[in-house]
């Protein structure tokens, strides 16, 4: 069984939802990134969504796009990527996000055997339109490779069956309207979107966008299988490259804030 699968037949089982930390690669470098991964997996996350950092991000904000210019930057290859977390064991799985442009260039095939060498269980691709999907979610089901795409509050019912048919291992489901960042706010269009989503399919359904604080994390765990949080978590790197010992606990800290919530 893909360990994403496990997790959350174990969360279900429990009636807990699952904490998801997203953590950009290569943010100051990839040496930070191994020693910070395991910190984070030790410190409550259930599964980590890594970014591969690219130069046009689709969905973030200013925060992840920040980050993601200073791991390209540092002159970060997917090669090297790959290495490290070929080289990163975790009791937790990964997960990792990634624009298609990177798989379409790579190579679908190419790319699956990559990133289930390098530890794996499967992608997030937030700029796959569903009428492209079919290949790739195709490819990932025969590897046992989990496919994860978004629907958001503007998705059409229609849309939104397309693409939960397409995903596997869970459903992305955006919060808001526009990019990702830290916001205070209530999230009732996700909790009305997530009860739409119900009738359309099995697969959990784990909230992004917005979600920042404690209270965030327990709102969202009342109707959905899983929070993610992003950017609460990646503006901590900004001061990594000067003080990489700070950076960590600050980033171990608030997973343990926020999972414990």
């Amino acid at each position: 069984m893909n360990p994403i699968d496990a997790l959350f037949a174990s969360r279900r089982a429990a009636k807990r939802p699952a904490f998801l930390p997203f953590l950009p690669a290569g943010d100051p470098d990839l040496a930070f990134t191994e020693e910070l991964l395991p910190a984070v997996a030790s410190n409550g996350a259930d599964l980590i969504e890594i970014g591969f950092p690219f130069s046009d991000p689709i969905a973030d904000g200013p925060i992840i796009q920040a980050s993601y210019t200073r791991a390209l930057n540092a002159k970060l290859k997917l090669p090297e990527l790959f290495a490290a977390l070929a080289r990163t064991k975790l009791a937790v799985p990964m997960l990792g996000m990634v624009s298609y442009s990177l798989i379409f260039k790579m190579g679908l095939d190419a790319f699956l055997k990559a990133a289930k060498a390098a530890n794996l269980c499967g992608v997030v691709v937030p700029d796959l339109p569903v009428e492209e999907a079919e290949e790739l979610s195709k490819r990932c089901r025969d590897a046992d490779f989990k496919l994860i795409l978004l629907v958001a509050p503007t998705t059409t019912p229609q849309r939104a069956e397309k693409v939960v048919k397409a995903c596997s291992g869970f459903v992305y489901v955006v919060s808001v309207v526009g990019i990702t960042g830290e916001r205070t706010m209530v999230f009732q269009p996700a909790r009305d979107l997530v009860k739409r989503l119900r009738n359309l399919t099995d697969l959990p359904l784990c909230v992004g966008f917005g979600i920042s604080q404690p209270e965030h994390v327990r709102e969202v765990g009342e109707f959905a299988d899983g929070a993610i949080v992003g950017s609460a978590l990646v503006k901590l790197l900004d001061g990594a490259g000067a003080n990489r010992a700070k950076a960590l606990a600050d980033v171990a800290a608030k997973v343990k804030q926020l999972s414990g919530a």
